[in-house]
C-alpha cells in the first residue's frame, strides 16, 4: 500500500516546480532578495488561513507551543534565509558554477543532521539511495553547466565550493529544524502540527527578512507590493508546496522525503525535453537515471 507521505511529497515537488516557473515572471522586477522575500510576504496570510480552517472547520485543536518548538522554528527560519543569502553571495564569484553544484547536496546534509539532531536513523538501502541521489544531482548539474568533472574536482578547496557546501548545510538544517518543530509539538494530528509549525515559521521569516530588506535594500518591500500579481501567484504555489513539505516531514524521515522530492528534477527534465524541445546531454540523462533509481530504492525499501 502506498504510504500517504509519498503522494504528498510528489505534490510538494510539483508545486515547488510551479513556483520556480512562476518566479521567472518577476525576474528583473525585484532583486534576488526581494523575490525570495515575496514568498514569505504573501504566504503568511495563506498559512494562517489554512491553520484557521483546520481548527474552525476541521475541528482539530490548536497545539500548545513550547520552548523547544519555538527554538526549532527560529533556527529553521534563519537557516532557510541564510541559505538564500549565501547562495546569492556565491553568484558574485567568477567560478560560481562549481559552488552551485555543491550547494545541491542538501540531501546528504539532511541525512547527517537528521541523525545528529533528531536521531533519525537510515537503513542501508536509504543510505545507498541518498548517495545515488547526490551523485545524480551532481552529474545532472555538470551536464547542464559548462563545468567538467576535472573542474569540479580541482575546485574542491576553492572558496565558492566551501560557500556552496555551507549553503547546503543551512538548507539541510532548515528541513531538519522544521521537522523538529512539528515533532516538538507532540500533537495527535500530524496535519495540524505541520500547519502550526509552518504558520509560525513563515511569520518569523517574514519579520526577520523584512527587517533585513529595510536595512540592506530600502524600497524593495515597496516593489514587492507593487508587483503583487505575479509575486502573489508565486506565494500561492509556494505555500501549497510548503504545506505538503511540512506535512510529509512530520510524517516521515526528512531524508526519505527529500529523496523522493528529487522527482522535481524529473518534472523539470520532462518539461525541458518534451515541451520546450531543449537538447539534453548524455550526462543529464545519466543524472536523471540516478535520481530516479534513488527514488525507486526509497519507495521499495520504505
Amino acid at each position: 500500500m502506498l504510504e500517504i507521505w509519498i503522494p504528498i511529497t510528489i505534490a510538494a515537488a510539483f508545486f515547488q516546480n510551479l513556483r520556480s516557473a512562476l518566479q521567472k515572471h518577476i525576474k528583473g522586477k525585484l532583486s534576488n532578495a526581494g523575490a525570495a522575500y515575496a514568498r514569505f510576504f504573501y504566504a503568511w496570510p495563506f498559512a494562517l488561513l489554512y491553520l484557521w480552517g483546520l481548527n474552525a472547520i476541521g475541528g482539530y485543536p490548536l497545539p500548545e507551543p513550547n520552548l523547544k518548538f519555538l527554538i526549532y522554528c527560529v533556527l529553521g527560519g534563519i537557516s532557510q534565509i541564510l541559505f538564500t543569502v549565501i547562495l546569492l553571495y556565491m553568484f558574485s564569484f567568477r567560478n560560481f558554477a562549481v559552488g552551485t553544484t555543491f550547494s545541491k547536496l542538501e540531501l546528504v546534509m539532511i541525512a547527517v543532521l537528521g541523525a545528529l539532531i533528531l536521531g533519525d536513523g537510515l537503513s542501508l538501502p536509504a543510505i545507498v539511495a541518498v548517495v545515488l541521489s547526490a551523485a545524480g544531482v551532481i552529474v545532472l548539474s555538470i551536464g547542464q553547466s559548462a563545468i567538467t568533472l576535472r573542474t569540479l574536482l580541482s575546485g574542491l578547496m576553492e572558496k565558492p565550493t566551501l560557500i556552496g557546501l555551507t549553503s547546503a548545510v543551512f538548507l539541510g538544517g532548515s528541513v531538519v529544524f522544521f521537522r523538529g518543530a512539528s515533532l516538538a509539538l507532540e500533537h495527535d494530528n500530524v496535519t495540524m502540527a505541520a500547519a502550526y509549525a509552518l504558520a509560525v515559521s513563515i511569520v518569523i521569516q517574514t519579520v526577520i527578512m523584512g527587517a533585513y530588506l529595510v536595512w540592506r535594500e530600502p524600497g524593495e518591500i515597496g516593489r514587492v507590493i507593487t508587483n503583487w500579481r505575479w509575486a502573489g501567484a508565486v506565494s500561492v504555489a509556494g505555500i501549497l508546496g510548503s504545506v505538503c513539505w511540512f506535512t510529509a516531514f512530520t510524517i516521515e524521515n526528512a531524508a526519505h522525503v527529500r529523496a523522493v522530492g528529487q522527482i522535481e528534477l524529473v518534472f523539470t527534465f520532462i518539461a525541458s525535453t518534451f515541451f520546450f524541445k531543449e537538447t539534453v546531454s548524455r550526462l543529464e540523462i545519466l543524472g536523471i537515471a540516478l535520481v530516479v533509481g534513488a527514488i525507486l530504492l526509497v519507495l521499495i525499501a520504505g
